[in-house]
């Protein structure tokens, strides 16, 4: 019982991590992430500064953005079934508010949000009434009869870029109709957005560029924890060749991976960006990781494009 009090002590001291963001950690875990902002020379008391940025189109974009399935209480929990329905309730609107707040303290600068009225409606009162910056990167869901409605809810409400969603490019692809892809691109450029291509399967990029369909990026999942990635290393390979940037999603694999790890998989295997879920308590930790990463040596053979 001494022991473990100790332990609790020491961590709440040292303040280096938030009580959320220590659960599931182990003690070389812990101990590893305070060197890491030690290192980075941060405190709790302040935000993390430099986190570094990339360029899509004419848009400076934060390497590491915070995606949106958390917020909007779409959980990949794989068979935990009441996961949604938690995030749905921890997530009300002032907590959105705040973890975006959060973000743009610690240098994230764009959020991957879904095109919906409550993330419209949310993103209004954060820019119109708290003040915030954030970007907005649409993951919108063309339909097959109806490619644009959903895409210019985004395009009227302050999206700088917008792509469709991973499963619709998936769909579009598995039914023959890559072309619909190409005027899903071609109306957000029109639009003045930078335009991508999300998808989970690597053969909807193939037969995209294959097409002579030129979005500004790819959405495009990475991890190795065979959760919607087939064959990484295959991913790995043909990404290595596409002259576009690469926006990498489910870095994770759905909660199974630490950061650490999954996100210098992730810059290592030619990602320019990674898009994560993160909760308002982790945000700092994950911005620490990912900045003290770039900023060492990142041993990749894909250029950074963007």
């Amino acid at each position: 019982m001494s022991t473990n009090i100790g332990r609790r002590e020491f961590l709440k001291k040292s303040g280096i991590l938030s009580a959320g963001a220590a659960l599931g950690l182990s003690l070389e875990e812990k101990s590893l992430l305070a060197k890491e902002t030690e290192k980075a020379g941060e405190s709790k008391e302040t935000g993390v500064k430099g986190l570094q940025t990339g360029q899509i189109g004419k848009l400076k974009i934060s390497r590491l953005m915070i995606g949106g399935n958390l917020i909007s209480g779409f959980a990949h929990s794989r068979n935990l079934i009441y996961v949604s329905s938690l995030l749905k309730h921890y997530f009300t609107d002032d907590k959105i508010i705040e973890t975006l707040r959060i973000c743009e303290e610690n240098g994230i600068n764009t959020a991957v949000l879904r095109t919906d009225e409550d993330t419209i409606r949310i993103l209004n009162r954060y820019w119109k009434k708290e003040g915030g910056k954030i970007q907005w990167i649409a993951q919108t869901y063309p339909k097959v009869q109806d490619l644009t409605t959903n895409i210019q809810s985004a395009i009227d409400n302050g999206a700088v870029g917008a792509f469709m969603q991973g499963g619709v490019g998936d769909r579009f692809w598995e039914n023959g109709q890559v072309d619909l892809l190409g005027k899903v691109v071609e109306f957000i450029q029109k639009n003045g957005l930078i335009a991508g291509v999300g998808s989970h399967k690597l053969d909807v990029t193939k037969d995209v560029e294959e097409a002579g369909i030129k979005p500004d990026f790819y959405f495009k999942t990475l991890n190795t924890s065979d959760y919607n990635c087939d064959e990484p290393d295959e991913v790995i390979k043909y990404m290595g060749k596409i002259k576009r940037p690469w926006i990498a999603f489910k870095v994770l694999g759905a909660g199974v991976t630490y950061p650490k790890d999954g996100f210098k998989y992730a810059f290592e295997s030619g990602a320019d960006f990674m898009a994560v879920g993160m909760y308002d308590f982790q945000i700092k930790d994950d911005v620490v990781i990912a900045k003290n990463i770039l900023s060492g040596h990142v041993n990749r053979e894909r250029p950074w494009l963007a």
